[in-house]
């Protein structure tokens, strides 16, 4: 078991070479759809090597332009998004300072929000509005934080005004993880409490295979719109898909 995990470890060390000279040497002339395919094709195989096989999406299609919003479960929620449909997106601080990931996520374009933190947030918000507007997806984790899986916290309302200030559809995400008979939710992918980012990069490593499940519902048009109604709206949709995704299997 040891070994397979050094191996594994080894495999994820290079892996992340790669992508320290994709930041270094490509992405700062490249254009936004070439970053995209870099950011897509990495971040396959990064889930591959953790063993996680990321199955096609289900629902409705991705919409190539929204706001993307999504429960949050993992440090790999980022990267099985990235791997079906990338994104740009915005994230708790805290990602910036994992080992490494965090400095890969900051070079491939994700927007690190401080909790409390008023002025940032606005400074933010303009630059969402301006991406958005220029036709990217930006997604981002409303319950701003993890949750055990198979719930869902209350979803902030404060970014989905980005969407309704640009006038842009918001489509909402379910993420779930499965163990290898795809019926039950998997025992290792737990980030919650205490533990910290290397223990459940080893805990993933080392544990059994696991199948990662997209659900996209039907955009919500955030238009006219107030946030209070559109993120209501997009929890009751990742709530509805989850327990769809959960129960029905």
């Amino acid at each position: 078991m040891k070994i397979k995990l050094y191996f594994r470890l080894c495999r994820v060390f290079f892996h992340l070479l790669t992508g320290l000279s994709a930041c270094a040497f490509v992405f700062p002339w490249a254009s936004h759809r070439l970053r995209d395919r870099v950011t897509q094709s990495w971040s396959r195989r990064l889930v591959g090597i953790c063993g996680v096989t990321v199955m096609p999406s289900t629902g409705v299609p991705a919409l190539a332009h929204a706001m993307v919003v999504a429960n949050h479960v993992s440090w790999l929620d980022i990267f099985v998004i990235n791997a079906l449909y990338p994104c740009r997106f915005v994230a708790k601080s805290e990602i910036r300072e994992w080992p490494v990931l965090g400095w890969l996520a900051d070079k491939a374009g994700t927007v690190f929000l401080a909790r409390g933190n008023r002025r940032d947030l606005r400074q933010i918000f303009k630059g969402l509005v301006l991406k958005l507007e220029q036709g990217e997806r930006v997604a981002f984790f409303p319950e701003g934080t993890t949750a055990q899986q198979g719930s869902l916290m209350p979803f902030h309302a404060n970014l989905f005004e980005a969407a309704v200030d640009a006038k842009v559809m918001v489509q909402p995400y379910a993420v779930c993880y499965m163990d290898d008979t795809q019926r039950l939710l998997h025992p290792s992918i737990e980030f919650i409490g205490d533990m910290t980012f290397a223990q459940s990069m080893v805990a993933i490593l080392s544990g059994p295979p696991v199948f990662a499940r997209l659900v996209c519902s039907a955009p919500i048009n955030a238009a006219g719109a107030h946030r209070r109604d559109v993120c209501a709206a997009a929890h009751a949709a990742v709530g509805a898909a989850l327990s769809q995704e959960i129960v029905g299997r």
